[in-house]
Order: C-alpha cells, then sequence, then structure tokens
C-alpha cells in the first residue's frame, strides 16, 4: 500500500470517527435538557458550588473519566475531568464551563424555575455545564477513536470574585484554578458561552478581541466622625468621597490614552448614619473596562493614586481592594478551527464573524493570556419561542436546541483541531 494511500485510510477513519461522534451528541438531547433543568433549578453562587460539583462527578466518573475534585490552592472548589485518548499522538486541549449562578430573582414561569429565591441562572452556566458533560460523555464513548489528552474544566465563581482565605487577594474561580496548575501542557483551550443576541443555530466568533478587561473595585475612605456644629474637628468622609468621586472621573478623561476604549462607572456609595453627624467612613465601589493591560494599569494605579491624594489632603486614610480584570483575546490559529469546526455543526453561513468586542468582562481571559485558544458565543435566542431576554435579567432563558450543538462543537474542537 503506497503512503497516498495510507493517509487517504487514516482520513476516511478521522471522518467517521467524527460522524460516529457528532451522531451520538445528537442522541444526548433530552439527557442534556434534563441535566441542564436540575442545574437550572437549583442555582448556586460564586464558590458555593458543591452541589453542582457533586453532580459533575457522579457523572465524569460514570463515564470512565479521571477525575480530580476539589481544584483551586485557595478556595478548592473546582473540578477537573481528564480523558486519554486511545491512539497514538495528539494533542491537549482544554475544554472550559462555568458552574455558579446570579443573585438575581427569577421571573420566568416555568416548570424548572430557581427553587431558591433571589438566585437564577441568568447567564447560561446551567448551560454550559450541561453541554461540557456532554462533550465528555461523547468522547469518553469513542475514546479509542481519537488521539490526545482532553481536560474538562469545570470552574466556580466566574461571575465574582472573594478575597482569598490565604493571601486576602480577590480572586475569581478560572484564577484560582490555574493556580493549581491546570493549564499546564496544554496546547489549546476553548469555553462557549451562550449569547441571546444570536439566533439559536448561529455561532459567533472574534477575530481577536472578545471581551474587555472587567475590573471591580472597592474603595474604603476613613475620616474622623464629629457634630455638624464642629467639623474642624472631624474628617468628612463623604467631603472626601465627593473629591475622589471627582478626580477618578478626571484621570478618565485626561489620564487614559483617548484612543484606547475604557470606561468606569460607580456603583455604590454607602457612608454615613444620621442627619447631624459628620460621617467617618464610606465605602465606593464601581467597575473599570478596558482593552490593553496598559490601559487597566494606568487605571488601578491612578485609583490608588487620587484614593492617597484625597486622603493626605483632608487627614484621613484609604483602603482600596480591586479584582483585577483581563481581556478576552482570541488566537488567530484557534479562531480558524472554530469557523471550521463551526462550519461543520451548523454551516459556514451560520458561523459569524463578530467584529465589534463586548464591554462584558469573562475570567476566561486569564486562560487565553496563557495558553492560545478561543471564546466563542453560542446563540440561543428564538424569537417565535419569547426568548429574547439578554444575559442577567431575570426572564432570561434559552432555546434548548442549541445544547446539542454546543456539544458537537465542543467535540470537534477537542478531536479535529490543526
Amino acid at each position: 500500500m503506497s503512503l497516498r494511500e495510507t493517509i487517504e485510510i487514516v482520513k476516511l477513519e478521522e471522518a467517521e470517527a467524527l460522524r460516529s461522534m457528532l451522531e451520538f451528541a445528537d442522541s444526548l438531547h433530552d439527557e442534556l435538557v434534563e441535566i441542564r433543568r436540575d442545574l437550572h433549578q437549583h442555582p448556586e453562587l460564586l464558590y458555593d458550588t458543591d452541589r453542582t460539583a457533586d453532580i459533575v462527578v457522579q457523572l465524569l466518573e460514570e463515564w470512565g473519566l479521571h477525575v480530580v475534585s476539589g481544584v483551586g490552592p485557595h478556595f478548592g472548589k473546582g473540578v477537573v475531568g481528564i480523558l486519554r485518548g486511545g491512539l497514538p499522538g495528539g494533542r491537549t486541549v482544554l475544554l472550559r464551563a462555568d458552574m455558579d449562578a446570579l443573585p438575581i430573582h427569577e421571573l420566568n414561569e416555568i416548570d424548572y424555575r430557581s427553587v431558591t429565591d433571589g438566585v437564577m441562572h441568568a447567564c447560561g452556566h446551567d448551560a454550559h455545564t450541561a453541554m461540557l458533560l456532554g462533550a465528555a460523555k461523547t468522547l469518553a464513548a469513542h475514546r479509542d477513536r481519537f488521539a490526545g489528552e482532553i481536560r474538562f474544566v469545570f470552574q466556580p465563581a466566574e461571575e465574582g470574585a472573594l478575597p482569598s482565605p490565604l493571601d486576602g487577594r480577590l480572586l475569581s474561580g478560572g484564577r484560582d484554578m490555574i493556580e493549581a496548575g491546570i493549564l499546564d501542557g496544554v496546547d489549546r483551550c476553548f469555553a462557549l458561552h451562550v449569547w441571546p443576541e444570536l439566533a439559536a443555530g448561529t455561532i459567533g466568533i472574534h477575530p481577536r478581541y472578545a471581551m474587555a478587561a472587567s475590573s471591580h473595585f472597592h474603595v474604603t475612605l476613613q475620616g474622623k466622625n464629629g457634630h455638624h456644629s464642629t467639623p474642624h474637628l472631624a474628617v468628612d468622609a463623604i467631603q472626601m468621597t465627593a473629591a475622589y468621586i471627582h478626580a477618578v472621573n478626571g484621570l478618565m478623561s485626561h489620564g487614559v490614552d483617548p484612543t484606547e476604549s475604557a470606561v468606569l462607572a460607580f456603583g455604590t456609595v454607602q457612608a454615613g448614619t444620621v442627619i447631624n453627624a459628620i460621617a467617618e467612613r464610606s465605602v465606593i465601589s464601581g467597575t473599570f473596562r478596558a482593552f490593553s493591560k496598559e490601559t487597566v494599569t494606568a487605571i488601578t494605579e491612578g485609583l490608588h493614586r487620587h484614593a492617597k491624594a484625597v486622603s493626605l489632603s483632608y487627614g484621613g486614610s484609604y483602603e482600596l481592594a480591586l479584582r483585577e480584570g483581563i481581556a478576552v483575546v482570541n488566537d488567530a490559529d484557534a479562531v480558524q478551527e472554530v469557523i471550521r469546526s463551526g462550519t461543520a455543526v451548523v454551516g459556514r453561513s451560520r458561523v459569524l464573524r463578530m467584529d465589534a468586542p463586548s464591554l462584558a468582562g469573562e475570567d476566561f481571559g486569564w486562560y487565553l493570556d496563557r495558553v492560545p485558544g478561543a471564546f466563542i458565543l453560542l446563540g440561543c435566542g428564538n424569537a417565535e419561542q419569547g426568548i429574547t431576554d439578554g444575559l442577567h435579567r431575570p426572564r432570561f432563558n434559552l432555546d434548548e436546541s442549541v445544547l446539542t450543538h454546543g456539544v458537537k462543537l465542543l467535540v470537534h474542537l477537542a478531536v479535529a483541531g490543526e
């Protein structure tokens, strides 16, 4: 047999294996809906994702994956399933889903509505987890027909951060798991996110920037309380707050390169207890969003610099806590892989190039900062079904037909790359 004939046989076998995998994924629809609805009904916040993680561990072990739970040196709430293909060679591909919900009260009138008041899966993480589980089951059933290693990463706390019990840093789940070494030896990483602005059955991909670096800050300005009749004996935290907000607004208009996209907004101010006493303490929170690391650094340094200047000028002090964000930057070669895999799943005309990045944030950017990969948008909107509400809204829902689309896309990316 000639080399050309051997290559053709190998290509035919690979194509047949992929067809088998995609057909298997199609058969999982009802199971995926059941998993997604169960998770939707029982949402969990930030790092309190024990029930969700237990379900993930149970299913991955049932399908024969090597499972590591309690991943993350700070909070220990992540789960990683590892699957090695039976063919020689291959690369190591990481696929990631997030597990946490949001502190939003659900208004959907559905059978699987959240049973926890004030908490719901308003960002589709229930669907992300279900789809990654579907990809794990599909690939586990075909482990003898692909090469390489697949890491299925289920992370907590994508929606926010908490102070580390080890060093006090504000950490999201992605950063905690990365510090556990989940990216060691990884060649490619991919994650997808349901996107209601895109119709179900479509896939969106950004050629470079997908999302901005979204950073959260909390500034505490400490003064000295006193009576309104003796303001000279006090240090007014509300006056300090006004000066600080004015200074930071000036920072954004004059201290940031005007050719760079950046936005900062204050979210809360908490100060004072009574009408006739000078407040001794004020807590200000907000977010800022930018794309370049240099701009993120400039704003971060400016927040510290102005807090220090205001505190010194009034005779008070300050503390600043920051959850640093990072832009979600897609790798050019990985984008081409997404286009090829997306074409195989939904057709080339339904793979959409997204030219304008979102100013939303996503901690998958920390993965992409270390390993080339891509962050993918999976259309989930359906106007005919009344599914039009955006992410983080109390009536957010999704067209569940996209669950098998997501599984097939993840499977194809895992085994058909390069």
